[in-house]
């Protein structure tokens, strides 16, 4: 992942002015939010975590159907 510093925020700056870490997050995707100068916490816009959810169930499908796909003659015996 990289990490443009101008999504860096430190834990007090988040505490004191939360919109401007809301306004961050609208203009650039994320947010990292710094405690004691490590990363610590990452905001993100509500809508990306559900398009990273559907491309999860996009992969076990694909998954699947390459499993499907490598073991056809065994899942053919299978069913008889």
């Amino acid at each position: 992942m990289n990490v443009n510093t101008k999504n860096l925020v430190s834990i007090t700056e988040a505490n004191q002015n939360f919109s401007r870490v809301a306004r961050i997050v609208d203009e650039n995707g994320s947010v990292i939010i710094l405690k004691n100068n490590t990363t610590r916490y990452l905001i993100v816009e509500f809508n990306t975590t559900q398009e990273e959810q559907l491309a999860s169930n996009e992969d076990i499908f694909s998954v699947s159907k390459r499993l499907i796909d490598n073991n056809r003659q065994a899942y053919e015996v299978l069913a008889k």
